[in-house]
């Protein structure tokens, strides 16, 4: 089993996978919950199995089967946000990542082209 058939069995095809018992092994239910969070309509199913974390596998799959209306859900996974310049300001200053990013915000284009020239060490790349 791969996660999107246990999601898709949850949100659309509404099958119960758990009825072969060596499927149950398989469902991570900390997953499950995390793409489940990213939807408005799930948040407080989610919360209540955050809760009941720990409850068996199959009691944690047959809430969600049988609480959450058949609906195709999709939400790509969360990632965090790339900064590119992000390592220019650490460099230049010493600061950890989180001065850096606060740095970021209040530093203009011309101040951080300005650090990436003085941070170039030049020679053939």
């Amino acid at each position: 089993m791969e996660l999107k058939d246990w999601l898709n069995s949850i949100n659309f095809t509404k099958e119960n996978l758990m009825e072969d018992p060596s499927v149950k092994k398989e469902y991570a239910p900390f997953i499950i919950n995390r793409c489940l969070s990213g939807h408005i309509d799930c948040i407080l199913y989610t919360n209540e199995m955050n809760k009941y974390h720990f409850l068996d596998k199959d009691m944690q799959y047959s809430f969600y089967l049988n609480s959450l209306r058949k609906k195709k859900r999709f939400s790509p996974w969360l990632r965090k946000d790339k900064v590119t310049d992000l390592e220019c300001v650490k460099k230049y200053y010493g600061y950890s990542n989180e001065k850096a990013s606060q740095a970021l915000k209040i530093l203009s284009k011309e101040q951080i082209n300005f650090i990436k020239q003085r941070l170039e060490i030049g020679g053939s790349k």
